[in-house]
């Protein structure tokens, strides 16, 4: 460990935007040293990472944020210069029907990784970062006009969105009261490769490519802003090494689509790579009730991002989703392994191997 110049803990690097995130890191900067920790529940996927698990400065380790014990053994053991946190319960469907694994995990889980940070680093911060990754669902619902802004007020709707809220806010007051260097992103829905087929855009293509329903909720009018996760990734390193202390960005693709609209242009892309009548993965659209306390619409104005650290996305939403359809066609033992259901005994037998 002491040929590294830094140590990062990223908090579930197994998941979806972790994967992608360390993936490029890890590339990037081969002269710190990541340690991925991820509890490695139905989201999280060591398969995720094969590409770099044998990489000199990558590490695994499996455990839960909200084991104090384990946390501060971590911090006590590497040393960490910072912290990019992305564990979290992410569903909101998930969170309407259970949502006390959601205060568990995003609320407790934050402020065990808070506190294991503020005694690990004490008073020296020096060059210390706990970099929070959040959601612009906090914001709540916009109308047909307007975007949410760094400064837009917090107006969480589901249990989901309420949880990160709180954990945004305790990692503000630990940075007010204790002084702990932190930074804090909010974004916009991702898309691409490696994303648990529970979200939209997964489950359609593997729904379209089993002939399947595609449910769609209400009249699919709902809007939201759609941001690639290979872009967000970026958008994260360069927070996390350019970005202001106590400062919070907002990340999104400028990319608004209705729900429907983007199902349509799906269908249409699908059509296409699998040689079927134009037409024909329309026909599997399914109108559904409407999700609890389903947020209208989201959009992400991004420019403090662009002025200040001259970030902005790399491709159109149409092109990132071709590369994402493509990607799951391509993967079709990825995607059955991981909708077979039984996802515990894959998971431990991928630790295990590990």
């Amino acid at each position: 460990m002491s040929n590294f110049k830094k140590k990062i803990l990223i908090t579930g690097g197994a998941g979806f935007i972790g994967s992608h995130l360390l993936r490029w890191m890890v590339g990037q900067h081969t002269d710190t040293l990541f340690v991925n920790f991820d509890q490695l529940t139905y989201a999280g996927n060591l398969a995720n990472l094969t590409d770099i698990e044998n990489s000199s400065n990558y590490h695994f380790i499996k455990g839960d944020i909200c084991n104090p014990h384990l946390v501060n053994w971590l911090f006590d053991k590497y040393r960490f210069d910072g912290v990019i946190h992305l564990a979290a319960e992410s569903h909101v469907d998930r969170s309407i029907t259970n949502p006390m694994s959601f205060i568990q995990t995003n609320i407790v889980g934050t402020v065990t990784l808070l506190n294991a940070a503020k005694h690990a680093w004490k008073d020296d911060f020096a060059g210390k970062i706990f970099y929070h990754v959040s959601t612009d669902e906090v914001y709540g619902s916009l109308g047909a006009e307007g975007f949410f802004t760094e400064e837009t007020s917090y107006d969480p709707r589901s249990p989901y969105s309420a949880s990160k809220a709180s954990s945004d806010h305790l990692v503000r007051a630990y940075h007010h009261t204790y002084g702990l260097p932190i930074k804090i992103s909010n974004c916009s829905n991702n898309y691409g490769s490696y994303q648990f087929p529970e979200k939209l855009i997964p489950l359609f293509i593997n729904n379209i490519r089993n002939n399947k329903p595609l449910p769609v909720y209400g009249d699919g009018t709902n809007v939201r802003d759609w941001l690639w996760v290979v872009d967000h990734a970026k958008a994260i390193d360069k927070i996390y090494r350019e970005g202001a202390i106590g400062e919070t960005y907002n990340i999104g693709g400028w990319n608004e689509w209705t729900n429907i609209d983007l199902i349509h242009l799906m269908c249409q892309q699908m059509d296409k790579k699998l040689k079927r009548q134009k037409g024909t993965s329309a026909k599997l659209i399914t109108y559904v009730t409407d999700r609890a306390g389903h947020d209208h619409r989201y959009a992400i104005d991004a420019n403090k991002l662009n002025n200040d650290l001259n970030w902005k996305p790399s491709i159109t939403f149409e092109e990132g989703l071709d590369k994402t359809i493509d990607w799951y066609l391509a993967n079709e033992k990825w995607m059955n392994q991981i909708t077979s259901g039984d996802y515990q005994k894959y998971y431990d037998k991928q630790y295990e191997q590990r």
